[in-house]
């Protein structure tokens, strides 16, 4: 089945040419002139991804953001925004964005993202990624508890494992011990309800709960 994208933009043109474009990329779309009305649109039919503007007559984007994250809907969002530079982006993100595209942008890139965001939300929501660790556009985030989100920068071969260890979490990965050591290292300085643990003779296995200082020792 098509996945169904709402664009909410107040630019007629741009959201015109989104409406065709993504309709030849095979998707399903619905518009919005303004948050408003992609209030309403949202009340009635279910979008699998949206696009929002971030600065719009009436509702901004952001705040129509926040308002429908505090509601409990969680429909992956990409934002559009002539405001570039990575304060911008945080603000997004930190607003419950899960992606964040600055304009000008090619059409190519926006179905690339959207592609990536819808699949990452199906792997969160199958696998019950951990809260407060994000991943999108092919990199982890932290949110905090005051909705603050920050990139975890990991190397490559710490992103690759944590990758394996989500998907699903509860799986078990071989990897080095040091690339596991410094990666359970990093996520343990900003989450406190997530831990890496050792699989003796098969690997290590990312989990949600609390562990005891004689298994943590695995590591050491």
């Amino acid at each position: 089945m098509n996945k169904t994208i709402l664009i909410i933009d107040d630019d007629t043109v741009l959201r015109n040419t989104l409406v065709k474009g993504l309709r030849v990329a095979g998707f399903s779309t619905l518009s919005a002139e303004s948050a408003e009305q992609g209030a309403e649109v949202l009340q009635k039919l279910k979008a699998d991804a949206i696009i929002l503007d971030r600065m719009m007559t009436g509702i901004d984007g952001l705040s129509f953001l926040k308002g429908l994250r505090a509601s409990g809907n969680n429909t992956p969002v990409i934002m559009l925004t002539a405001l570039s530079g990575p304060e911008n982006a945080i603000d997004g993100l930190s607003g419950g964005a899960n992606d964040y595209l600055a304009k000008p942008f090619q059409l190519q890139e926006l179905i690339l993202r959207l592609n990536n965001m819808i699949k990452n939300s199906v792997i969160e929501d199958n696998n019950g990624m951990p809260d407060g660790l994000m991943f999108m556009d092919e990199e982890f985030f932290i949110k905090d508890s005051d909705m603050q989100t920050k990139l975890l920068a990991l190397s490559g071969e710490e992103k690759k494992l944590l990758q394996q260890l989500v998907t699903p979490v509860g799986n078990t990965v071989s990897a080095t011990p040091m690339v596991a050591k410094r990666l359970r290292n990093k996520l343990n300085g900003v989450l406190s309800n997530v831990d890496i643990i050792t699989i003796r003779g098969i690997g290590y296995k990312l989990i949600k709960t609390q562990i005891t200082a004689n298994i943590k020792g695995d590591l050491s």
